[in-house]
């Protein structure tokens, strides 16, 4: 934009005024800002008044510079970012801004003579465009400043969760008392399941997180996980997410409401499964959280139906699944079919719908009589007869232990 020489005139005479409406403004103007008479008198005596100074010059200066250069703007760009860290409300640096500019209005109106209306007109143009930049330029550097350290928070919190999860924090006072744990809760693990061809004919465990669709999807569906139980027990729970599967400590021990699993399945579009285990302490949060982690994977190993369960709906199985000095030698008792993923997809199916051929039959699309082969076949690789009591338990022991010792792809781990 080009001014007049008149307008360049008129800006001139308003230069040795600078330090004083830098003053006014930061000691009279800004007082009447909701909250900005909190702020400390260092902030309004030096940086406001410095930044105040630095800006009319510098509106001054494009009357002779039309372009600054990119630096301009820079400062005005550092101030943001410090009211963002200091928590400074946005509407409040932008609300000192465009009461700024009408101060520096007010002056080029005092200070304008008679017959220097087209000059005046002139510099209130280039000050309506100069405050549209530079609004523009302190709201994007503040709300990135603050998704910045919104971003961090979450990371140390999630470090700290995740820490005291795992049992490789000490649950101090202090990490307590910044958690929101001073007495019982209920520990929460959550996972989606997997698509109903996830696991077709595989050996192995299904996964502790199941890749239902891309990673924005499962992240997508987690978030909503998360607001369903922070909605659900009225409070930001502690939440943990991982590919598919999460932790959530509930403070005070809260049960959870019914229909939870339900309003987790509407929520995210997919089936969840979800076990729930209470801690007495904060101290037995660790060992609730791997217990409730460890009920979902069982479940999902025993063929249980997607939803809600405790300890009690896998007890003699989750027993099963301990190591024990005998466990490698149950485990072993399925190598013979490690290589048949058919035939070991066919017992867990058979044993999940307590041996009901023709079911597992319908659930797999085969005929009811290949079910039969499958099994006989299994049995005359294995010894193991399913359709024993004996065999059967022998069996289930078998595939949860193999589940427990396998390694994050599937395959046994070594030693």
């Amino acid at each position: 934009m080009t001014l007049s020489d008149a307008a360049r005139v008129l800006a001139l005479r308003c230069e040795p005024r600078v330090n004083e409406l830098a003053r006014r403004m930061a000691r009279e103007s800004f007082e009447q800002l909701p909250g900005y008479a909190g702020l400390p008198d260092d902030v309004k005596d030096l940086e406001i008044a410095a930044t105040v100074r630095y800006g009319v010059r510098l509106f001054l200066r494009r009357v002779t510079e039309p372009d600054p250069g990119p630096g301009g703007l820079r400062l005005f760009r550092e101030r943001a970012a410090q009211r963002a860290e200091e928590g400074v409300p946005l509407h409040l640096l932008l609300r000192t801004h465009a009461l700024g500019a009408y101060v520096l209005w007010q002056l080029l109106r005092e200070t304008a003579e008679p017959g220097e209306e087209g000059a005046l007109i002139e510099l209130v143009e280039l000050l309506l465009r100069s405050h549209h930049s530079l609004v523009g330029a302190v709201a994007e550097t503040y709300m990135d400043e603050r998704s910045a350290l919104e971003a961090e928070r979450r990371e140390r919190r999630r470090s700290l969760v995740r820490g005291f999860l795992d049992g490789t924090r000490e649950p101090g006072r202090a990490l307590l008392e910044q958690l929101g744990l001073d007495g019982p809760a209920l520990v929460l693990a959550v996972a989606l399941e997997p698509p109903a061809d996830a696991g077709e004919d595989r050996d192995g465990p299904e996964p502790d997180g199941p890749q239902a669709g891309s990673e924005v999807t499962v992240r997508r569906r987690m978030r909503r996980i998360q607001t369903v139980l922070d909605q659900a027990f009225g409070a930001e729970l502690l939440f943990l997410f991982d590919a598919g599967a999460g932790r959530a400590v509930v403070p005070r021990g809260c049960e959870p409401p019914g229909d939870l699993a339900e309003r987790l399945r509407r929520a995210c579009g997919a089936e969840v499964r979800i076990a729930a285990v209470p801690a007495a302490t904060p101290e037995a949060v660790p060992e609730a959280s791997r217990t409730a982690v460890e009920i979902l994977r069982v479940a999902r190993t025993c063929g249980l139906p997607p939803g809600p369960h405790v300890l009690d709906d896998v007890l003699l199985e989750f027993h099963l699944s301990r190591p024990g000095p005998s466990s490698h030698r149950i485990a072993a008792l399925l190598d013979p079919v490690a290589g048949r993923p058919e035939l070991l997809r066919t017992l867990r199916t058979h044993l999940a719908q307590h041996q009901d051929r023709r079911l597992t039959a319908a659930l797999l699309g085969l005929h009811p009589n290949t079910v039969d082969n499958r099994l006989a076949r299994l049995t005359e690789l294995t010894g193991l007869d399913p359709s024993s009591p004996r065999g059967a338990a022998l069996a289930i022991a078998a595939l949860l232990l193999r589940d427990t010792a396998a390694g994050p792809d599937g395959a046994p781990a070594a030693g």
